[in-house]
């Protein structure tokens, strides 16, 4: 991770990115993504009401962004909110960074807010490890997972899955397979090895059900957005961001 990068990270909405910004974009989704046409892309980006875009403020560039769409469904005979994830992508060098992922909470958590008595959760769409990681490592309550069969969650992700990929959508196998056009990591991007599924069950689990991500087939995904799993996320944020300071000012002391 590149420790010595100043980040921001602003959310903005589809219609409010301009061109420049949405030409940067691409390029930095062009790095890891197979298929990465820039008419698919901007097609893709205007289906989204939002996105955050991380910016290296050192540099004066983009260097990663992630989309937000909130879908209506239905749970338990009520309207309920579904925070969409599609597109993720963050460069190599600022893997391990929290800034995107404590805005994406913050805007979660207010959505919550706002709809206190509206159930909220979180739609994500894998075709990596690491963005399914997201869900296993920041959730209490998920779906797919390796231990447990959560049958009500499991008719929800039927539910958005129907509704907003009905020809792409693999009922039987629970997959969204877009073709073999559809755009896919590169090779060198989230490989997967059998130590790391052998050390890491979340993982293994990920390379099993979706066994077709390297052609870019994704694992979708929900978790219920609790106040339990906000505060959760927020307590391991402040806690790195702490140890991050204090090993910096201890390389500061050695100097």
């Amino acid at each position: 991770m590149k420790t010595n990068a100043k980040l921001s990270c602003r959310f903005f909405r589809i219609h409010d990115i301009s061109i420049p910004k949405m030409l940067e974009m691409h390029a930095v989704f062009s790095q890891y993504y197979h298929n990465a046409d820039l008419a698919t892309f901007i097609q893709d980006m205007n289906k989204k009401s939002g996105v955050f875009i991380l910016k290296d403020k050192t540099a004066g560039r983009i260097v990663g962004f992630s989309t937000w769409n909130e879908v209506e469904i239905d749970y338990r005979g009520k309207k309920a909110i579904g925070v969409f994830s599609g597109d993720t992508i963050v460069e190599k060098e600022y893997w391990g960074n929290k800034a995107m992922h404590t805005a994406f909470a913050i805007k979660m958590l207010s959505t919550k807010l706002l709809n206190p008595s509206t159930h909220v959760f979180w739609l994500l769409i894998s075709k990596g490890y690491k963005t399914y990681l997201l869900m296993t490592n920041n959730f209490q309550r998920f779906y797919p997972r390796h231990d447990q069969h959560d049958v009500e969650l499991e008719g929800l992700v039927d539910q958005y899955c129907n509704k907003l990929y009905p020809d792409y959508y693999q009922a039987d196998s629970r997959i969204l397979d877009f073709g073999d056009g559809y755009h896919a990591l590169k090779s060198d991007v989230a490989a997967i090895t059998s130590s790391m599924c052998a050390e890491n069950d979340n993982i293994r689990f990920f390379n099993e059900r979706n066994h077709e991500w390297r052609r870019g087939t994704e694992m979708p995904c929900i978790g219920e957005v609790s106040a339990s799993a906000l505060w959760h996320f927020f307590k391991k944020v402040t806690v790195g961001a702490f140890r991050v300071r204090k090993a910096r000012r201890l390389q500061k002391s050695m100097a």
